[in-house]
């Protein structure tokens, strides 16, 4: 079973899909399923005893395609739909221990290579409006395979948290003229205490209202609404900075650090997006070396995040392990 039910209490889109109760769930060693197959060996979801990198439909997926029927008839008040979309894992490396930031400068630069790929492909769809790129890293964060790999949703909507953002900025841009990821970035080059690296193409700060302690907006120096735009130049300098930032990370606490990564970029629904522009924001759960950032009550209920720590002194910390 899965579908879209309408949340008419706050007019967004919720997935049901009770397929997801089955997948794989921290299989034992020599069993994870995003490993090669090995000749004689458990067969993996990777039939080749070798690979690069891999992209594949997620065996266990929130949306379909074909959508499958909804399980229950909608009301006006309560619409239902079929989750029709796309849901894909990218698995970066066929190596099982290790993690995003442990892989080589070139193999990054050759998944933000399969990124605009899929980014391009998914969004010629006429299904789809919205291509979201992301890794969800710990255990902390849900991850149930541990092998170095990330994920893609391609919504038949816009997802709620980039909808806001396209909104903002849209109003930012009938108000200025202007984008607002551009004049936000420009205060933060000008006033660097939130900086944590900037390399030729793109920069990386703690937002000055930042939700989570260690939280990062990774944004591209250019205007460019998403990785469609890109060249390899550019494409070059999202591998290195992406790589930096989670060296540094894993560096803050000597331990991996649980993480969510993820893609904000121009929907492809076929609309114009004032003000839409590429960024990564990394939200580490992370808020001490033995404590964890809970989104409890508070966050959760009223929508309103705490952050007990000043941005400005946690940028500093996340500085210092960033390798130059």
């Amino acid at each position: 079973m899965s579908e879209l039910r309408w949340n008419a209490h706050l007019g967004e889109w919720t997935i049901t899909s009770s397929v997801r109760m089955e997948r794989t769930y921290h299989p034992p060693p020599g069993f994870c399923p995003l490993c090669p197959t090995r000749p004689g060996e458990f067969e993996t979801e990777i039939p080749a005893p070798d690979f690069d990198l891999v992209v594949f439909e997620n065996r266990f997926p929130s949306l379909f395609h074909p959508p499958l029927e909804p399980a229950v008839p909608g009301t006006p008040l309560s619409p239902v739909l079929p989750s029709h979309g796309r849901c894909e894992v990218v698995v970066y490396t066929p190596v099982h221990s290790g993690s995003f930031g442990d892989l080589p400068l070139e193999q990054i630069f050759k998944l933000a290579l399969v990124w605009q790929d899929r980014y391009q492909e998914l969004g010629r769809l006429d299904f789809i409006d919205y291509v979201f790129i992301f890794e969800n890293r710990g255990r902390e964060v849900g991850v149930t395979l541990d092998h170095p790999h990330g994920q893609i949703y391609a919504f038949p909507y816009l997802p709620p948290v980039p909808a806001r953002e396209l909104e903002v900025a849209r109003a930012y841009h009938e108000q200025t003229g202007g984008c607002l990821q551009c004049a936000l970035l420009a205060e933060e080059l000008a006033d660097p205490r939130r900086l944590v690296l900037a390399n030729d193409h793109f920069a990386a700060y703690v937002p000055f209202a930042a939700r989570y302690p260690y939280e990062t907006a990774f944004v591209a120096r250019e205007c460019l609404p998403s990785l469609a735009e890109m060249g390899r130049a550019e494409l070059w300098s999202l591998a290195q900075g992406l790589k930096a930032l989670a060296q540094g990370y894993d560096r803050l606490f000597d331990l991996p650090l649980p993480y969510m990564m993820m893609f904000h970029q121009a929907p492809t629904d076929g609309r114009t997006w004032p003000g839409a522009h590429f960024h990564v924001e990394f939200h580490p759960l992370q808020r001490s070396a033995d404590k964890l950032k809970y989104r409890a009550s508070v966050e959760s209920g009223a929508g309103s995040f705490i952050n007990d720590s000043l941005p400005e002194e946690k940028a500093a910390e996340l500085r210092e392990k960033i390798p130059l």
